[in-house]
């Protein structure tokens, strides 16, 4: 038996001979040995092609503005596994992970698990003995089949809808959008992120009775100057400091701006508003206020100063994120040139990711992310992946430290690193940025 967590996390890995194989049936079976009920009092599962990660740190953080005891499960981690599970604010502690991991062992009999079926089951499991107010799950892949939607949530959110994981999702935005609908319930409120969702998401919404939430229908977001989509981050809750306005028919929200930088992040925000207050909890001005601001999350523009040279970490893996990170860029231009560092997945749309980008990027640096299994290139077929793209003629490196350092010898004061491509490209960094 496993002792340490690094064990554990070891063991879980070899369990499955598929690193995803999506279905309900084991994790189902398992959880009913386990008798896990309800994981909190409320439960909201987040899903979407992007903006996941932030949307749950809004809702978190809005609901611990208002004294709720959360957990939220998010996935996957930057530097630690710990990050996956946080209760009030905290990550989970290695004994607590190895404790619901010994459980679900000895509830699983010989149904095999994947490792994100352990991790949700360890999340359930760790929520459901924290009497928690509020859990927030965050999809790992799709919806409909993924191990989060074992459990019922009383709000259901789908960020946004775009081509991703298409070997597992399919190939349109309606046939994907039909997926990630599979979270949400007869009856329950439907929170959606974009504009213009998919049909088919809709579609399913009316089917089942469930109450859609359409940003820019049902709740708008914008800023004095007009732009829903235009922003610059603010450090503080000042006088006179940058706001925006959250709103739905009759009511209205002046709110300061989030400290996480992105255009798309006031989106993701008032997402997050949209979520709460759908739960019913009408929480003051004030605590959404603070909520707001005190949002957090990792490699999601996340800045460093190098000797005068900015470097930014976002884990932006897809053509969206890409379109994201280039209305980053042309709002925020760098004084000098822009290096990209770029490493990811093989089974991307590595050409479509590049050439969003391609017309803020002065220079590109490739490294290669061989070491990540059956998913992982290295740089040379990586490059061959981006043949016709600018991008293919930068410099190779084997890995994203050796690609960071060659970005960092080559800036100069006033120009800004952005490494991006892979939450692997982004932990890659943030180590190596963590050093003295």
């Amino acid at each position: 038996m496993p002792q340490t967590l690094a064990d554990w996390l070891d063991y879980i890995e070899r369990q499955h001979p598929k690193t995803i194989d999506m279905g309900l049936d084991r994790v189902r079976a398992v959880a009913a040995r386990l008798r896990l009920k309800k994981p909190a009092k409320k439960v909201i599962t987040v899903g979407g092609t992007n903006g996941k990660g932030s949307t749950v740190a809004f809702i978190e953080a809005i609901a611990r503005a208002a004294g709720w005891k959360v957990g939220a499960y998010t996935s996957p981690h930057l530097l630690a596994y710990n990050e996956r599970v946080r209760i009030d604010g905290a990550d989970a502690g290695d004994a607590d992970l190895v404790a619901a991991f010994e459980a679900i062992e000895a509830a699983r009999g010989d149904t095999l698990l994947t490792y994100f079926e352990y991790g949700t089951l360890a999340a359930l499991w760790l929520f459901e003995r924290s009497r928690l107010d509020l859990a927030i799950l965050e999809v790992g892949l799709g919806g409909r089949l993924d191990a989060t939607n074992l459990v019922d949530p009383d709000v259901a959110v789908i960020t946004t809808v775009d081509l991703d994981h298409q070997d597992y999702l399919g190939d349109d935005r309606e046939v994907i959008g039909f997926e990630k609908a599979g979270i949400a319930r007869a009856w329950k409120p439907l929170v959606l992120g974009d504009d213009d969702p998919p049909a088919s998401v809709l579609r399913h919404a009316y089917a089942i009775g469930a109450s859609a939430i359409r940003a820019g229908c049902d709740f708008f977001f914008d800023t004095p100057d007009g732009h829903g989509n235009r922003f610059t981050p603010t450090d503080a809750v000042l006088p006179g400091a940058g706001r925006w306005t959250w709103r739905e028919i009759g009511y209205a929200l002046e709110l300061p701006l989030p400290r996480l930088a992105a255009p798309v992040q006031l989106r993701n925000a008032a997402t997050a508003i949209a979520a709460v207050r759908a739960l019913g909890k009408k929480l003051p001005a004030a605590v959404i206020a603070e909520g707001v601001v005190n949002a957090r999350v990792a490699g999601r523009l996340q800045r460093f100063e190098r000797g005068g040279v900015e470097v930014v970490v976002d884990v932006g893996h897809n053509p969206q994120a890409a379109r994201e990170l280039a209305a980053w860029l042309a709002a925020e231009p760098a004084a000098g040139q822009t290096i990209a560092v770029f490493a990811a997945l093989g089974d991307k749309d590595l050409r479509g990711v590049a050439d969003a980008l391609a017309s803020h990027i002065d220079r590109w640096h490739l490294a290669g992310l061989a070491e990540q299994g059956p998913r992982g290139l290295d740089v040379d077929a990586f490059a061959q992946r981006l043949d016709g793209a600018s991008a293919a003629s930068g410099q190779r490196h084997a890995g994203v430290t050796a690609a960071l350092a060659a970005a960092l010898a080559q800036a100069r004061q006033g120009d800004r690193i952005l490494v991006f491509g892979s939450f692997h490209t982004a932990a890659a960094a943030l180590r190596e940025l963590a050093s003295p």
